[in-house]
């Protein structure tokens, strides 16, 4: 796996995926005329089809993947919805419900690909923190579980609240420290203690909406996938965050992102489990 397609000019990533390879970790953005941004929108997403996407998939050696619906969208699930219905049974979905949703209306997600409800604690998010433990017990009885996107540093304030959830747990991006820390940093060690419980998947993604180090290898946040990895492998996923909403003006390269695993892990074992089978049990691909 770890010396297949890389190309001299650069196009493709160095890293040969292995059949079944998932990205746990994308938005879709449509025309605003068919797909109108929420009041609470915080910024003006780029335009993101399928089409686009696809030619992602094929340079990347990808075959799954998970729509996670943007925060700018708000409870509005149509573009997201759309795009999983297009793709077909190699797509999984990540919705945002009002915390009074019908169960008739979860059972509708989950017949059209949705697998988790989607809590953004950023500027732009719908959902706080006091709807999580409702949502959590309604969701988990149709098999979704709870992804949740926070800056890590958060972590220890949140953890009674966190550590009560039925059912399992996804937390974004690396734990997405905006001031990456230490591994022993309290806030870090929470996070692993969580992931420790069993129930907790961490997505390995998006180092470059935190890393005051930079590219190539982000090495602040790496130090922290290495650690998780070495933690739990079998509970750690990828996703390349496209189209990289915060980052439009200088977007990564998908390849690069991808490539970051040869540096968080020891051995395509363990890359096979982070791009396939880790991914295929949390959302159900067959």
């Amino acid at each position: 796996m770890t010396t297949g397609s890389h190309q001299i000019d650069g196009l493709g990533p160095r890293l040969s995926t292995p059949a079944g390879a998932c990205d746990t970790h994308i938005h879709f953005y449509g025309q605003p005329d068919r797909y109108p941004l929420a009041p609470t929108a915080t910024f003006t997403p780029p335009l993101a089809t399928i089409e686009a996407y696809r030619a992602v998939q094929q340079r990347l050696g990808l075959q799954r993947v998970v729509v996670v619906q943007p925060s700018g969208y708000g409870f509005d699930n149509r573009c997201t919805l759309d795009a999983v219905k297009q793709i077909g049974d190699a797509a999984r979905a990540v919705a945002v419900v009002d915390p009074g949703v019908a169960d008739d209306e979860l059972q509708q997600l989950t017949d059209s690909g949705v697998r988790a409800v989607r809590f953004f604690m950023f500027p732009g998010g719908v959902l706080s923190w006091e709807d999580l433990d409702r949502l959590a017990g309604r969701v988990n009885e149709f098999g979704w579980h709870v992804q949740l996107q926070l800056d890590g540093r958060q972590l220890p304030d949140h953890i009674g609240r966190i550590g009560r959830l039925p059912g399992k747990l996804q937390i974004d991006h690396t734990g997405k420290f905006i001031e990456p820390v230490p591994t022993g940093d309290p806030a870090f060690q929470v996070l692993l203690e969580l992931v420790d419980s069993g129930r907790c998947w961490v997505k390995l993604a998006a180092p470059y909406e935190t890393s005051r180090l930079g590219p190539p290898l982000y090495s602040d946040v790496g130090d922290l996938a290495k650690a998780l990895v070495k933690a739990a492998p079998e509970r750690m996923l990828w996703a390349s965050n496209w189209p990289h909403p915060s980052a439009q003006e200088n977007p990564p390269d998908d390849a690069d992102l991808l490539d970051l695993l040869l540096d968080w892990t020891a051995d395509d074992t363990t890359r096979r489990r982070i791009l396939v089978d880790n991914p295929a049990e949390l959302y159900g691909f067959v």
